[in-house]
């Protein structure tokens, strides 16, 4: 379960939620000179970077999504998972316009053991969300939102949406109401709305204003300890 927007404003704001089961995955937050993510740790032991930012401005994140058949693994020259491709973005190996590039010329999969979709945005305030085995779109709208259903295909996921999750629709409203002024304090607002407790709750909370070029976030839903990280400085 996770929540991702981004708004265009006076300044380009994203926000996320990362939602987690502790007993299924670790993680930690890792903060380099030239990369902002929330490490999860794979079978190689290492931390990999699904879900963060680079210093260029592009953001990266994978959300949990109901598998379909068109979007199953493949091996081969002419497949790449979304996995591989929104760490590639994040690491800042490939850019905006290399990511589009590759969801027009390959088939874009899920990773071998979880479906997942993603939101690829840039400084710019474009939006590329890539759904395996549906589709992509391309935007460059006031506000873009993804959470843990199809966006492309709502009617594919619609069966799956579990009882009382409305993140998207609350998420939706508040967004619609904002102007050019949206801050990052207003992108926490919207994120404290929609945090999720439990099993499933929301471990860490990132704003990126790309004005600033600085990374705001918030551990284990404690949005009233907000710390700070900015790519022109070391860490608060």
């Amino acid at each position: 379960m996770c929540t991702r927007f981004v708004y265009n404003g006076d300044n380009t704001v994203v926000g996320f939620n990362f939602d987690i089961d502790l007993s299924v995955w670790t993680h930690t937050v890792i903060a380099e000179k030239d990369r902002f993510f929330i490490g999860i740790k794979m079978p190689d032991n290492k931390y990999h970077s699904f879900h963060g930012i680079n210093r260029n401005g592009n953001v990266g994140t994978l959300l949990y999504v109901h598998g379909n058949k068109n979007g199953e693994y493949c091996d081969g020259e002419g497949c790449i998972t979304v996995a591989d491709l929104t760490e590639s973005y994040i690491k800042g190996e490939i850019l905006f316009d290399d990511a589009l590039n590759i969801v027009q010329n390959k088939k874009i999969v899920y990773a071998k053991d979880a479906a997942m979709q993603t939101m690829l945005s840039d400084k710019n305030g474009r939006v590329l969300i890539i759904e395996p085995g549906i589709g992509y779109r391309l935007e460059h709208t006031k506000y873009s939102l993804i959470t843990n259903y199809s966006i492309l295909n709502p009617e594919i996921t619609r069966p799956y949406i579990v009882s009382g999750d409305d993140r998207f629709e609350r998420a939706d409203e508040q967004l619609k109401k904002q102007n050019d002024h949206f801050s990052a304090a207003d992108a926490f607002g919207i994120l404290n709305a929609v945090r999720q407790e439990g099993l499933w709750a929301t471990r860490v909370s990132f704003v990126y204003s790309v004005e600033e070029n600085r990374v705001y976030y918030a551990l284990n839903n404690d949005f009233k300890n907000i710390k700070e990280y900015g790519f022109d400085r070391n860490q608060k």
